[in-house]
């Protein structure tokens, strides 16, 4: 079975959207939370991005952090959905077994 990469761009502080909003922002706590449940039960390659790395990141993710990718395809912004993110995450280990089905078939064929 393939693992699927699923990275969060996100700040490490979320001190951005703290700021703006004059209140405790909890979507990037909120979509940590739920990925990891997630994980528990899906396996899934998890790499946390902090958009302060560089400033081309934080350019273009300063105002929509969370944003989720699953395999390179971006899934969520801001609210993460759980039934969507699991269902997305099983979507992308079925198609790894088939495109690895499908290559071993060209290989003996």
């Amino acid at each position: 079975m393939s693992k699927p990469l699923v990275e969060v761009y996100a700040r490490k502080d979320c001190l951005l959207c703290c700021m703006a909003k004059k209140s405790k922002c909890t979507l990037c706590h909120e979509a940590r939370d739920i990925i990891t449940r997630v994980n528990i039960e899906v396996p899934f390659q998890l790499k946390e991005v902090d958009i302060r790395a560089s400033e081309e990141l934080q350019r273009t993710y300063e105002e929509a952090i969370p944003t989720i990718f699953i395999n390179g395809k971006k899934v969520f912004k801001f609210k993460v959905n759980e039934f969507e993110f699991r269902k997305k995450v099983k979507n992308e280990i079925i198609k790894a077994g088939i495109m690895k089905l499908w290559n071993k078939k060209q290989h003996y064929s």
